[in-house]
């Protein structure tokens, strides 16, 4: 794990991330430095950052265009944040920034790196890379996902096509099946050569199938590391309050990762249906007056914190599996 300096004279940067460039700012007061975001201008990039001495790098998430950045500084000894977009404008806006361009921007991110190094969850907030595996798994399940999205707009056009474009629609439909079948199989052996061991402990859970194994393998590598309530909130499912003096607000759950909160609540529809204990879970909640969705939604949440119990405790799962051990060990 890379830890942060804690030399008082090392450098903070900010990188405003965008297609083409990187907007570089060493402070929030000098000017800022622009490169390729390429493998040249990563490269350059990297030559520059390594001749100073930097505590912290921060960028926002950029629809994609950080990663590779964010890889490279990661492997070359950095510790690199990637900070929520919405969070950063936050933070520009309480701190005065009216004004937004790339050299702004960049100002910004470094003077957030350097608030955030005095935080105590500095450490939580540094990216890590998952390994190799699972950046390859992962690469999978997003590609069949645009696949079958792509089959569902081919199959949605159906009832409307003109008797000439079926035909074509029909073909393209029929290749994409081809290409799912390719997907599941590659996405198969990988799982059964990469995880099997980590699998092999959740073997017979209700609703965790092979479509889920491989979302949680892949976009979830901290499973089995963190502590239930750290896995909650990074799913999205954990309730948040919203209090202020005598004022008790509706807890929410919100943010977290998509991708994981879609297939886990559909693991939940099939355990509410089929696993014993789940499913008492659910009509104790829905008795007590809870609404369904809310009901549904916290067993999501022990789906999840029992599934990382499992995988931190390397503890089979079995039917008779100790509810109340997997919440101590979590």
């Amino acid at each position: 794990m890379t830890k942060i300096s804690q030399n008082q004279d090392a450098l903070f940067v900010g990188i405003d991330v965008s297609k083409a460039t990187l907007e570089v700012a060493l402070d929030d007061k000098c000017e800022t430095e622009q490169f390729s975001n390429d493998d040249a201008g990563i490269a350059a990039l990297l030559a520059r950052l390594q001749s100073l001495d930097v505590t912290l790098v921060l960028m926002e998430a950029t629809g994609g265009f950080e990663r590779a950045l964010a890889r490279h500084l990661c492997l070359s000894g950095l510790a690199v944040i990637v900070a929520n977009p919405r969070q950063a404008r936050d933070f520009a806006k309480a701190m005065g920034y009216l004004t937004k361009t790339d050299s702004v921007d960049a100002r910004v991110l470094s003077h957030f790196a350097r608030t955030l190094h005095g935080s105590e969850r500095c450490e939580q907030l540094l990216l890590r890379l998952p390994s190799v595996e699972q950046q390859e798994l992962a690469a999978l399940v997003a590609r069949r996902a645009q696949v079958v999205q792509a089959r569902t707009a081919e199959r949605n056009r159906l009832p409307l096509a003109h008797r000439l474009q079926t035909k074509s629609i029909h073909t393209i439909i029929k290749a994409l099946d081809k290409e799912i079948q390719a997907l599941d199989a590659e996405i198969e052996r990988r799982l059964d050569k990469h995880f099997k061991d980590k699998l092999d402990l959740l073997k017979g859970i209700k609703g965790i199938g092979r479509a889920t194994q491989a979302v949680l393998m892949s976009m979830l590598p901290e499973l089995g590391h963190a502590n239930r309530r750290g896995i909650g909130k990074l799913v999205g499912v954990a309730p948040l309050a919203r209090d202020s003096g005598t004022m008790r607000g509706r807890r929410t759950c919100w943010g977290g990762r998509a991708d994981v909160r879609t297939v886990l609540y559909m693991a939940a529809l099939s355990a509410v249906r089929f696993d014993p204990t789940i499913r008492a879970f659910y009509q104790r909640l829905k008795a007590a007056g809870k609404p369904s969705k809310v009901a549904l939604v916290a067993c999501m949440r022990k789906l999840l914190t029992t599934i990382n119990a499992i995988l931190k405790s390397g503890i089979a799962w079995s039917p008779t599996y100790p509810q109340e051990n997997s919440m101590k060990i979590a």
